[in-house]
């Protein structure tokens, strides 16, 4: 069986918005992401069907909390709370916030590859 743990999970990405550590699991990809301060991400998924994130995660709330915004509603998780967001969905974080999340591998690297285009564009010349 497969497992793993953020401590044995190497950080991928870690910077004024969010520490993030990922590993891949049997075409699933597991995250354990924190975040450091409020954040809109909106703008990084510009490009992708209805400029939504067209991954679908399950997650655990660890601590604070984390909104989803659809086109007809939104909905807010916060700590303890267990969580599905299907595609099309554009998150809404807060500082203090972790999560653990799965998402299939697949799916979270197209997402991610637009995401990776759109930061990489907003950076200063």
């Amino acid at each position: 069986m497969p497992s793993t743990s953020k401590k044995a999970t190497a950080v991928e990405v870690d910077n004024e918005i969010i520490e993030g550590r990922y590993a891949q699991l049997e075409g699933y990809t597991v995250g354990f992401e924190t975040f450091k301060q409020d954040f809109d991400p909106a703008p990084l998924f510009k490009g992708l069907p209805d400029d939504r994130c067209q991954s679908p995660h399950w997650g655990y709330v660890v601590s604070g909390r984390l909104t989803f915004r659809y086109a007809d509603h939104d909905e807010t998780v916060v700590a303890g709370d267990t969580y599905y967001a299907p595609p099309g969905h554009v998150p809404l974080v807060y500082a203090g916030t972790e999560v653990i999340e799965f998402s299939p591998s697949h799916e979270f690297g197209e997402t991610m590859a637009v995401v990776g285009r759109n930061l990489e564009a907003a950076q200063p010349a």
